[in-house]
Formats: structure tokens, C-alpha cells, sequence
């Protein structure tokens, strides 16, 4: 879950804009062939970004939350989006992939530990991760946490959202028959996966609007239009992975398997007033997580972009850097 990269806000805070010194397409096998790129100093503190969604893709402005100096910065798109290929592609594209292709791209990159930072499903796919291979993570920047349990899912796309964006909630519940609306995700599945273009534009244009619409708490209501080549794919992807559970054992699998993590130290950032990954998961996370520490961040909501969120990301990168110089 997260906002598309079409709305940005500028922040005073950021570091200044950098550009990549190695960009590649990596084979990770399936038919999938991934964006990867290096931006900062190639001798820098390894950090990997876990973009959101899924589907979101990575964006040159995640580059500004590092000192480029200090950081050897590791960005790409997970299967199935922004770069990567084939667009919008879904077999062969689980958790269980994208976890193997962080381990590839480690690998590749010959990179013994690094920090990893993700948002939102980045979030998720972050402690999956680190739960899967404990051993490559020297810390953990979560940000708008996720659990992928069916709790959360219900709260987004069962009506508990929709109870304070009762506007935005009813053009996107109303896109689909009153018969079929009881399971969003599976009708919204039907349409999206219907092998017509302009069907699953349409409906990819809806589902990503009523995420986008309740992103930040300064939002009006309006989700805006996603240019639809991203829509299609942001919203394939995440109703291939919601519909499938995440792709995960059990419900609540992270919870569960959290003492995995126990020796891994890492900080929550989460927006008080986040009305997509409501603050209770990230809460829980860290109330289970001995060496998590949850930052809550007053009068934010979910998007990476929001001014308070943002300027505690960079405060805690700098000062992990710090640690390390």
C-alpha cells in the first residue's frame, strides 16, 4: 500500500537531488528481469529501498532521504513494475520472489549486511525479509507499517476507512454492483484481470484513487488520476498480493514469526493519523519487537512525502550515518 509518485511536495529538509552511477536490469529468473540502481558514494554505508504498494516502484526523489556522501544508496523495482519487466506481470511474482530477488541483488552487488528502508508494503516486505535472512540486516527503517493481515485489509477495502471518507469511499465501492460489493478485492480482481486494456485501466484508475485519495492528511478527498500504464500496474499488484494473502502461511505470519528480528535493532516511523495502515499495527509491531523503537509522528498521515514523517527519516538516516563515520 502506498501513494503513486504523481503527487510530490518539496521539503526543505531533504538532501539535494543525486543521480545514479550503475542502473542495470538484473535476470532473477521467471520471465522477470528488474531495475536496479547505485546512487551516493560506492564505498557508503549500504542501504536498500523497499518501495511501496505493491506496484509503486521506486522514484528518484527516495534518493533525498540519504547524505549522498555517507550512503552507497541501492534502488529498484520489484517485479512486475515502474522498470522492470514484464509490466504488470503477476506470474511468477509472490513475496517469496521478491524476497529471492533482494537476496540476488545483495549478492550481485556483493554486499555482505545493509540497512533496509521501506514504507508502507516496503514495510512489510522488509520484515519478511529480515525474518527470512536476519543475518543480511544491520537495521530496520519502517515507515507507515503493514502487517498484511486480513484486519488491515478488511479496515481499507471493507468499509472501516470508508466510515471518515465516506465520498471517496462511495465512488470507489459504487464502481462495482451492489451484489458483488460485500468483497471489493475479489470484484475489482474480476475487472482488472479481464484481459480487456480500457477495462482494467478504468477500474485501476479507481482502486489506485481511493488509496491516493486518504495518503496524506492534508488530502481534500480527490485520489486524482494515475497515468494509466501505472495505474494498471499498481493496482494488479495489489490486489494480486491482497487477494492471495500476501502470499503468506498464516494470518498474522509476521507477528508470528517476529522474534526472528529480536536481535536486529530499527526504528517505526508512523503518522498518527494514517487512515491507510492505521497506527495499531506499527504499535503492535513495536510493543512485540524488543529492539524497535516506534516514533509517532503527530498531525501526519500515510505518504512518505508528509512533511513530519519526512523530516524524522532523514533526522534518523543522519544519524545512523553518524554512528558510522
Amino acid at each position: 500500500m502506498d501513494k503513486y509518485p504523481g503527487q510530490k511536495r518539496a521539503v526543505h529538509y531533504l538532501h539535494p537531488p543525486t543521480e545514479p552511477f550503475d542502473q542495470r536490469m538484473l535476470e532473477v529468473g521467471g520471465g522477470h528481469r528488474i531495475y536496479v540502481e547505485q546512487c551516493g558514494n560506492p564505498k557508503g554505508i549500504p542501504v536498500i529501498v523497499l518501495h511501496g504498494g505493491p506496484g509503486g516502484g521506486c522514484s528518484p526523489a527516495m534518493r533525498r532521504y540519504f547524505d549522498a556522501s555517507r550512503y552507497r544508496m541501492i534502488l529498484f523495482d520489484q517485479r512486475g513494475c515502474g522498470r522492470s519487466e514484464p509490466h504488470a506481470g503477476v506470474n511468477r511474482n509472490t513475496t517469496w520472489d521478491l524476497v529471492a530477488d533482494i537476496e540476488e541483488i545483495r549478492a550481485t552487488l556483493g554486499i555482505d549486511k545493509f540497512i533496509v528502508f521501506g514504507g508502507s508494503w516496503g514495510a512489510t516486505l522488509s520484515l519478511i525479509y529480515a525474518i527470512s535472512h536476519p543475518d543480511a540486516v544491520a537495521h530496520l527503517v519502517l515507515r507507515g507499517v503493514f502487517l498484511m493481515t486480513q484486519a488491515e485489509l478488511d479496515w481499507f477495502y471493507g468499509g472501516g476507512a470508508g466510515q471518515f471518507w465516506p465520498e471517496p469511499w462511495a465512488h470507489f465501492r459504487d464502481m462495482i454492483p451492489v451484489a458483488e460489493q460485500s468483497n471489493l478485492i475479489e470484484a475489482y480482481n474480476k475487472r482488472l484481470f479481464c484481459g480487456d486494456p480500457s477495462t482494467e485501466i478504468r477500474f485501476a484508475r479507481a482502486w489506485s484513487s481511493w488509496e491516493n485519495a486518504l495518503a496524506s492528511i492534508s488530502s481534500n478527498g480527490h485520489g486524482g488520476e494515475a497515468p494509466g500504464n501505472y495505474a494498471r500496474a499498481f493496482a494488479r499488484l495489489e490486489n494480486h498480493y491482497f487477494i492471495n494473502g500476501g502470499f503468506l502461511e498464516t494470518d498474522g505470519w509476521i507477528l508470528e514469526n517476529v522474534d526472528r528480528i529480536s536481535q536486529i535493532p530499527g526504528v517505526i516511523v508512523q503518522g498518527r493519523y494514517d487512515m491507510i495502515c492505521p497506527p495499531h499495527s506499527a504499535w503492535t509491531l513495536a510493543q512485540a519487537w524488543p529492539m524497535g523503537e516506534l516514533r509517532m509522528i503527530p498531525n501526519a498521515g500515510h505518504a512518505l512525502s508528509e512533511p513530519g514523517i519526512s523530516a524524522e527519516l532523514v533526522k534518523i538516516m543522519n544519524g545512523l550515518a553518524a554512528d558510522q563515520f
